[in-house]
């Protein structure tokens, strides 16, 4: 169950690779085959190995779970496995989505900070939200956005007009 080079926490976390970098990687397969030898290389690591990965770096993952994706028998697994491939190759989990839902992702970012620039959106609100709250991330931004307004405030002459409250579903 030990890593080839005895090395029992694993592997240091890796950089990203950046899109020059990367082979044409199109299914889920290929971006996990392209990490195990780009984060263990000339090594052969067992599912089990990889899960015990995952959750010594606080997320959860099946071995057998692990074992089909490299299979290619999982092509569209959850937000919360794409998170723990994340954890355990030590990258951010989005290299993993769908290259189309990444597309979305930032498109949806930029049209939520055009209409905020624009004062179709004037503040922000939280709906769903589980125990823990806002993400860390999330959070910042929101008080970034909240501070924005409270400026704004202080200098009734900017000639910005009042919107829309944004609602971030969780």
């Amino acid at each position: 169950m030990a890593m080839d080079d005895g090395d029992e926490r694993g592997p240091e976390p890796v950089d990203a690779p950046g899109p020059g970098e990367l082979p044409r990687l199109d299914s889920l397969r290929e971006k996990v085959e392209y990490m195990v030898e780009k984060t263990f290389p000339g090594q052969k690591i067992s599912g089990r190995v990889f899960a015990e990965l995952v959750r010594d770096r606080g997320g959860s993952l099946s071995h057998s779970y692990f074992s089909n994706i490299l299979a290619g028998k999982v092509t569209q697994p959850s937000e919360d496995i794409l998170k723990a491939l994340g954890l355990g190759f030590g990258v951010d989990w989005r290299f993993f989505k769908e290259e189309s839902e990444v597309v979305d992702d930032v498109v949806a970012g930029l049209q939520f900070l055009a209409k905020r620039r624009t004062g179709e959106i004037s503040g922000v609100a939280g709906r769903g939200l589980d125990d823990d709250g806002l993400p860390p991330e999330l959070l910042r931004f929101a008080l970034s956005l909240l501070e924005d307004a409270a400026r704004e405030k202080d200098d009734p002459g900017n000639g910005e007009a009042g919107g829309a409250v944004a609602e971030i579903p969780r």
